[in-house]
């Protein structure tokens, strides 16, 4: 999440991870920017509630596609930005910004070229929610 260079100009998929295997500390601030003045916070027991255990997966997005022009760097640079507190409109895994090791995230990405991202983002979903008993990735709040 510190080089948003190497991340390719193209189309695809991108996870957010956490590596830690120590219970999350919530903030009841978070860094997330204020989008056309709507705060990005949720309270601590919405964020309690939708932490899913036993996975290092918090969030899955995408980049491109028939809907949209964006590339894996532009989408990543706006997440990122957003999570500096900048007013840029990436409300999508907005929760990633209360938690406390929020700069210690991994980002991992695909590109994807001969399917739809939507697509794939959406199968990436169904998936993880078969495998965590039908709940989304911590910060996806639509399937």
């Amino acid at each position: 999440m510190h080089n948003i260079n190497i991340v390719p100009a193209c189309r695809g998929v991108y996870v957010v991870m956490r590596n830690s295997g120590v219970a999350p500390e919530f903030l009841k601030v978070g860094t997330g920017g204020f989008f056309k003045g709507k705060n990005p916070n949720v309270s601590i027991d919405i964020l309690k509630s939708n932490w899913v255990d036993d996975t290092s997966v918090l969030y899955i997005g995408k980049a491109g596609g028939t809907e949209s022009s964006a590339t894996l760097r532009k989408r990543l640079e706006q997440y990122m930005r957003f999570g500096n507190g900048e007013a840029i409109g990436h409300w999508g895994g907005r929760y990633i910004w209360q938690l406390a090791d929020a700069n210690e995230l991994v980002v991992c990405w695909k590109e994807i070229l001969d399917e739809e991202p939507l697509n794939v983002e959406s199968s990436m979903i169904n998936k993880f929610k078969e495998k965590h008993g039908l709940k989304r990735p911590f910060a996806n709040l639509r399937d």
